[in-house]
């Protein structure tokens, strides 16, 4: 059923320029001129202007999609995310617990619920809430990570250096857990293992030079000194 929600709306494809994803906008717009009440145009335009940023248009043709079909499980999920990005937190969280009813065990939809109320400021639910998922997925390097993430901004430091470690181990070449772990061990002033981290991230490809902030916070290497002989 996860499959499905993601599946559902096609013409994802964040490898187009900006230029070209305005052409397919343009293109798919008419169709829906032509044809307003095809649910697939509404859902293909919708997802084109979620790419283009263009959130509040988007969530319009989620809202027609869903008057037309109240349980389109694909224009549920997005719309909550569109509605998350205008900041309209409680018509996500809508969304989100209309979709907890119609597949109540479905891991995108538990985990975006999670991170919108922990971005929410219901820290108390949202840590349960993900609690649970770590719980029930500990396979999963998405869930630790987004765990870890919270226990961040909550500076609960500790904590999560341990969780980044467990998503590093199951996701080794994720730059994003890697990097979020680095800024952990530079702020607790383990600077080995920041060294480490920024290493690791360079030898997967990170521009160095992006990482400089990074590089500065590292106590120099104190030269040794050499013997007269």
């Amino acid at each position: 059923m996860a499959a499905y929600i993601i599946a559902a709306t096609t013409s994802f494809s964040y490898a187009q320029s900006s230029a070209e994803l305005r052409d397919s906008l343009g293109v798919v717009a008419e169709q829906v001129r032509l044809h307003p009440d095809l649910l697939y145009l509404r859902l293909q335009k919708a997802s084109l202007n979620m790419q283009l940023e263009q959130y509040d248009y988007a969530r319009m043709e989620y809202d027609y999609v869903l008057q037309k079909d109240p349980d389109n499980l694909a224009a549920l999920f997005f719309r909550a995310w569109c509605n998350e990005k205008l900041f309209r937190y409680g018509f996500a969280r809508a969304d989100y617990e209309h979709l907890l009813k119609l597949v109540p065990d479905n891991f995108e939809v538990r985990l975006g619920l999670a991170l919108l109320n922990h971005k929410d400021k219901h820290l108390t639910i949202a840590y349960d809430q993900i609690n649970m998922l770590v719980e029930q997925h500990p396979d999963s390097a998405i869930v630790w990570a987004a765990r870890g993430g919270m226990e961040k901004d909550r500076m609960m430091t500790d904590a999560a250096i341990y969780d980044f470690t467990q998503a590093i181990r199951l996701d080794p070449g994720n730059t994003s857990y890697l990097l979020s772990r680095c800024e952990l061990y530079l702020k607790e002033k383990k600077y080995a293992d920041a060294r480490e981290d920024l290493q690791a991230l360079v030898s997967l490809g990170v521009d160095p030079s992006s990482l400089q902030h990074l590089f500065k916070q590292l106590p120099k290497k104190k030269k040794k000194k050499r013997g007269l002989f």
